[in-house]
C-alpha cells in the first residue's frame, strides 16, 4: 500500500524556486522525484527565508 504525501508548498511557489535555484529544467525533463536531496533541501530554505521575510514586513 503506497502513500502519497500532501505538498506543504504550492506547485506555483516549487515552480518558483525552482527556478531561481536553477534546477527547473531537471523538474521539467524527470518530474520533481528527479531533483537531487541537496536541490529540495536548498528550495527549503529558500522558502524559510521568503517566509520570514514576509513575516517582518508584517
Amino acid at each position: 500500500m503506497s502513500r502519497r504525501r500532501r505538498s506543504v508548498m504550492s506547485d506555483e511557489l516549487k515552480t518558483e524556486l525552482a527556478k531561481d535555484l536553477g534546477f527547473y529544467d531537471t523538474v521539467e525533463r524527470e518530474g520533481w522525484g528527479g531533483i537531487r536531496a541537496k536541490d529540495a533541501g536548498n528550495m527549503v530554505k529558500r522558502a524559510i527565508q521568503l517566509a520570514e521575510e514576509a513575516a517582518r514586513k508584517s
